[in-house]
């Protein structure tokens, strides 16, 4: 796992995270052709819910997800989803599936008039809830991930998946500090302050 305290950061050709953890997931396929990502989008997830380190996410990106592990798992492991990358609550970041490829993260969506924003962005899914406060140590994370992946691709904007997905999602939530990020060589969405 890549933490904050890691050297340079930065993505392969391939578009790994180099030093970071790879598990891949099979929720993910190939970007339109010419396509390029100018967006990033922020997520929070905790599985069950409210519970943080069940290594429940992981499980759900990886398809694995066993149903009757807990009551609120049968209604979604069935789901094929995944983010780029995960940051773990004490800033360790696992990353799902390669920047190169459509992570299946934001589904239907909108940004600045373009839909499906699974296509052009790169999404980043924080350990968290709309009840918690975020900890530091992702903050740190977050920051150094972002101004590394802004070295490598042409990025636009960092919105929330409520911002392209208004009505249908409220993540990553009210406890976000959306002002912990403005400064991480980052252009914020204009829907935040």
């Amino acid at each position: 796992m890549t933490t904050q305290d890691s050297p340079e950061w930065r993505i392969d050709a391939a578009g790994w995270l180099v030093g970071g953890e790879r598990i891949e997931s099979p929720n993910r396929d190939a970007r339109p052709p010419g396509t390029s990502i100018r967006l990033i989008v922020i997520h929070a997830i905790s599985l069950p819910p409210g519970q943080f380190g069940s290594g429940a996410v992981t499980a759900l990106f990886t398809n694995g997800l066993d149903p009757a592990a807990h009551p609120y798992f049968a209604g979604i492991a069935a789901q094929r989803v995944s983010a780029h990358f995960f940051i773990h609550r004490d800033g360790a970041i696992t990353q799902f599936v390669s920047c190169a490829e459509r992570a299946w993260h934001a589904g239907i969506s909108c940004w600045n008039g373009a839909e499906r924003c699974n296509d052009f962005s790169l999404g980043i899914e924080l350990e968290g809830d709309d009840r918690s406060d975020f900890i530091e140590a992702q903050y740190r994370a977050l920051a150094t991930l972002l101004a590394c992946l802004r070295r490598h691709f042409p990025i636009e904007a960092v919105a929330g998946h409520a911002d392209i997905a208004p009505g249908r999602k409220t993540d990553p939530g009210p406890h976000f500090d959306w002002s912990r990020i403005v400064g991480s060589a980052c252009v914020v969405s204009l829907q935040r302050p």
